[in-house]
């Protein structure tokens, strides 16, 4: 499950540095919004996969509820997800 959450932690960052850095850039200075919708929708899923595994590893694994709570907000800061792979889940 660790290897899971680990794949889903760099796909998430991956996808929310495409999102930020890439697609709405395009989309609000250039007016190019087609690449918005599929980024987006994928980031969706997988912040959605991220967060549940979280949970389900912070359960299995028993983490400390403080443990939990930063795993998840990093989700929401770009490169969090690559702090919590590199520190966390080694």
């Amino acid at each position: 499950m660790i290897r899971t959450l680990r794949f889903l932690a760099i796909a998430e960052g991956i996808s929310y540095l495409l999102l930020l850095g890439i697609c709405m850039p395009l989309k609000y200075w250039f007016n190019i919004p087609e690449p918005t919708y599929p980024v987006g929708l994928a980031h969706g899923v997988l912040f959605v996969l991220y967060c549940s595994f979280v949970m389900f590893v912070a359960r299995k694994e028993t983490w400390s509820m403080g443990t939990t709570f930063l795993a998840l907000i990093a989700s929401l800061l770009p490169f969090g997800t690559f702090v919590v792979e590199k520190k966390l889940l080694k």
